[in-house]
């Protein structure tokens, strides 16, 4: 009894190592042999933006990619890669007032991202992403820029990560 007891435990431990769940508090599905990710810098094909506005954004992609992932960042070829091209960065109009005169801007900034996944090929893609924040005319834009961006960073940050990592 005590032999059939123990070959099957050993049976059942031997099952069991060989299961796996890939279960995430953040709901990213990462693909179970994807140990690294790399991002190059984001480039600038518009002239309103600030020049280091693709490093700012990469670097916040970055940050978010190893708070929410157990991936390591490597500097080139990671088993997920990401790139990309700053190609808007607009301010238009948002409303106008009863007066005819505006009376909320729009920040708008779009980028082009590049995502490949080396294990699931057909996860891979290329496509725009956009969002924009809107704020009071009567505020000076460059005395909010920083802030308006920080804002819509983390919205493009989270809209990068959930097309290319989200499983909801």
């Amino acid at each position: 009894m005590t032999q059939k007891l123990r070959i099957s435990l050993v049976l059942f431990v031997v099952a069991i190592s060989g299961c796996t769940v890939n279960y995430s508090f953040t709901g990213a599905d990462i693909p179970a042999d994807a140990d690294t990710f790399s991002i190059q810098q984001f480039q600038i094909a518009t002239p309103q933006a600030a020049p280091e506005y693709g490093l700012v954004l990469s670097e916040s992609l970055k940050d978010l990619m190893l708070a929410q992932t157990r991936l390591d960042l490597a500097e080139k070829r990671g088993d997920l890669q990401f790139e990309g091209v700053v190609t808007g960065y607009q301010i238009g109009n948002a409303a106008i007032s009863s007066e005819e005169f505006t009376s909320l801007n729009r920040l708008t900034i779009t980028v082009k991202v590049k995502y490949t996944n080396t294990i699931e090929k057909d996860k891979s893609f290329e496509k725009n992403f956009s969002r924009f924040v809107d704020y009071d005319s009567q505020q000076n834009f460059s005395d909010i820029e920083t802030e308006l961006v920080e804002d819509v960073n983390s919205q493009l940050i989270q809209d990068i990560f959930d097309a290319s990592l989200g499983a909801w």
